[in-house]
């Protein structure tokens, strides 16, 4: 059984927290359904929390948050500082939208405001190429995403996974030990259109409308958790 360790990178908005606690127990929750088993310790690095010293885990997930990947905030800095050490160490990472830029940044590419301005609802992305992990396979998957910061230079030895027009790195992975998503596959529609409600008029009417109006598409995160666990259970041998 995989060992996860979920590093929750916010706190929800106090109109979302009592129906969903947090992004770590929205993994759990999504992880849980997957075919691959594993288990889960969630510690929320924003109030300082980490696994004690010698826990080691199968892979480390970085969550999404509301902050800035490229923000300075003592939290920040110091989750840097943490994954640096495990990558060093060899460690499998994952991230995803804040982890996807952040571990991005600290492995050596560039990210800032996307020149579209907010991606919000479902979006599509193409896959760039297709590893032996990525089963069932796909042509493409969509993703809830709520995001204005996008990774716009990947790190020296990433390879691109997918891509849209919209956010041209929507996925990457460096090697055997790095796996990131620009999208949540771990949001479900009632969040994320409590997400479009609360922030109705920072987006303005019309995208509002746009992303409301994609909700009933169907999205692919059960499909993406699958990969991601896949990913770490295929990698633990190499």
């Amino acid at each position: 059984m995989l060992s996860i360790c979920i590093l929750e990178t916010d706190i929800l908005r106090p109109e979302l927290i009592g129906q969903y606690s947090g992004y770590g127990r929205m993994f759990e929750r999504l992880f849980a359904r997957q075919p691959v088993p594993a288990r889960f310790s969630v510690f929320n690095v924003v109030r300082g929390e980490y696994p004690p010293d010698g826990q080691v885990f199968d892979a480390y997930l970085v969550t999404g948050s509301k902050a800035d990947s490229f923000g300075s905030d003592a939290w920040i800095e110091t989750l840097r500082g943490f994954l640096l050490r495990r990558y060093e160490e060899g460690a499998r990472l994952l991230g995803v939208c804040f982890g996807h830029q952040l571990l991005a940044l600290l492995l050596g590419g560039r990210c800032g405001r996307a020149a579209k301005g907010w991606g919000v609802g479902v979006h599509r992305y193409r896959l760039e190429q297709t590893l032996p992990w990525m089963t069932p396979s796909a042509e493409g998957f969509g993703m809830l995403v709520s995001h204005q910061d996008q990774v716009t230079v990947l790190p020296e030895g990433a390879q691109l996974l997918a891509s849209s027009e919209f956010c041209p790195v929507a996925a990457y992975r460096i090697g055997e030990q790095v796996l990131c998503f620009q999208g949540h596959p771990e949001f479900v529609e009632g969040y994320a259109r409590g997400l479009l409600d609360l922030r109705r008029e920072a987006y303005g009417e019309p995208l509002y409308q746009k992303a409301i109006s994609t909700l009933n598409e169907g999205h692919d995160g059960a499909l993406i958790a699958q990969w991601m666990l896949q990913f770490v259970q295929a990698t633990q041998s190499q």
